[in-house]
């Protein structure tokens, strides 16, 4: 392009502020591209998994024999296979006639899954809860392995990564003489093709990764659990004289594993042991998982939902069926319920149109990050990662290309374009709106400041990078 060849100093001002966005652009990739490819493998080798073998033993199947055994007669089978300890903690319904139920035992503190054939009452498999490739793959992708600080680097890239959906976009901009911006130039050779193919499939995936980075990042332990979460939780007044527990509905989770809806996680879970709450199970009817699940039943909850079983003395049964488990392949039939323990009254009872905004928009999309809602997720979402990869790996191409010869210790970053008017005020309003999201505006401003004030004055450094 000539006005690159041309100097970042002697360049025209709409050519300085492209030489400034593609630095920042450059920067931004540096840091996000290796979790960019992460993010999309592990993602794939989640969906794929959830789709073909299940995350809970959704596609076990038995034969049809008759009518079901009593989920009592099921649940003692599944109870059967462990010492007296054990707890039942949850079970889960089958999706379809021919399916399996799945029970979660708690075992000196393993949760194990049993599937139970239920029209015989024998059971099919077991396994450790959380302990496939599944979960291996889901702890890359939340923490690299490594807790919390893997978590807040990955907010970092997340966050980064909507700089460089921002400068992308602006170096995508379709200019006088550029040809066009939406339709790759097959006939174009050497750097020149990878650079159209990039900003091509870059700018037909800039919007899609958009919805990805968000949903993510609202998951995520500052931006999302400290400020987007937390101003859009379901608020436990609603239940109105409803007696709550110390507990969150976060206490439900399996570890780094989301079992609960997002838009509850972090609202305090109802309690049991008083007269509040409407009527639901008839006066009289023992309350246990028989009467819990028909009962589910009678509210509309359809094909699979799962019913988790009271924990410690104030605790609910709640019935629950939502999307990003799987239980759905529509956000917006999510429901959650919490009936006394003793009473069997309902405590709580909050569906997709009770969330807030944010919580709404949660909840699509999660389902949809997940590829939970269909076969046509599945086809967008392998897609979308795969474009994901490619834009990753051609920009390391092009970055190489670039290089000149005998430059091979050499980051060579894009000039910095000196006597750019109102570059810093744009830069400073970029600044504001990134801290947004405060690891992000953090790591933002200490790569300018690392720029400004070392890198251009140290010239070793300034070779190195430039």
């Amino acid at each position: 392009m000539s006005i690159l060849s041309s100097g970042a100093e002697t360049a025209s001002t709409p050519s300085r502020f492209y030489l400034a966005a593609w630095r920042w652009h450059f920067y931004a990739g540096i840091y996000v591209v290796p979790f960019l490819i992460m993010l999309a493998v592990t993602g794939l080798g989640m969906m794929y998994i959830a789709a073909i073998d299940g995350r809970d033993g959704e596609k076990i199947t038995v034969a049809v024999n008759g009518n079901p055994i009593s989920l009592s007669q099921q649940s003692d089978a599944a109870l059967s296979r462990f010492g007296g300890e054990a707890a039942l903690v949850e079970w889960i319904g089958a999706k379809t006639a021919n399916g399996a139920n799945v029970f979660r035992v708690n075992d000196a503190g393993t949760n194990h899954m049993i599937a139970v054939d239920p029209y015989t009452g024998t059971v099919i498999e077991s396994w450790v809860r959380r302990d496939g490739w599944y979960d291996l793959f889901n702890d890359i992708h939340g923490t690299l392995l490594i807790g919390t600080v893997g978590d807040r680097l990955i907010e970092v890239a997340a966050g980064l990564s909507i700089v460089l959906i921002v400068t992308g976009l602006y170096l995508w901009w379709p200019r006088t003489g550029s040809g066009s911006s939406f339709v790759p130039d097959i006939k174009a050779r050497g750097r020149d093709l990878w650079k159209n193919l990039h900003k091509v499939v870059g700018a037909y995936v800039s919007l899609i990764l958009l919805v990805f980075l968000v949903s993510g990042l609202a998951w995520a332990g500052i931006w999302g659990e400290k400020f987007v979460q937390a101003w859009s939780t379901f608020p436990a007044e609603k239940w109105s004289d409803v007696p709550l527990s110390d507990e969150t509905h976060a206490s439900m989770n399996h570890g780094a594993m989301k079992d609960v809806p997002w838009g509850l996680e972090q609202t305090p879970m109802p309690a049991s042991g008083s007269d509040a709450g409407r009527d639901a199970i008839t006066e009289g009817t023992a309350i246990n998982l028989d009467s819990v699940a028909a009962f589910g039943r009678t509210l509309g909850y359809e094909g699979r939902f799962r019913v988790s079983y009271p924990n410690g003395e104030t605790g609910v049964w709640t019935l629950n069926q939502d999307s990003m488990s799987n239980d759905s392949e529509n956000p917006m039939v999510d429901r959650t319920v919490h009936l006394d323990q003793y009473t069997g009254k309902i405590l709580a009872d909050v569906g997709f149109d009770d969330y807030s905004l944010a919580a709404k928009g949660m909840a699509v999309g999660i389902a949809f990050h997940e590829g939970d809602m269909g076969l046509w997720n599945i086809v967008l979402n392998t897609v979308f990662c795969l474009s994901v990869i490619f834009l990753c790996m051609s920009g390391l191409v092009m970055w190489w290309l670039r290089r000149p010869r005998g430059a091979a210790l050499r980051i060579f970053a894009p000039k910095t374009p000196e006597d750019l008017p109102h570059w810093r005020g744009a830069m400073i309003l970029m600044l504001f709106l990134s801290l947004a999201f405060p690891l992000v505006g953090i790591t933002l401003l200490t790569v300018l400041a690392l720029d400004y004030l070392i890198v251009k004055r140290v010239p070793m450094l300034r070779r190195a990078l430039g």
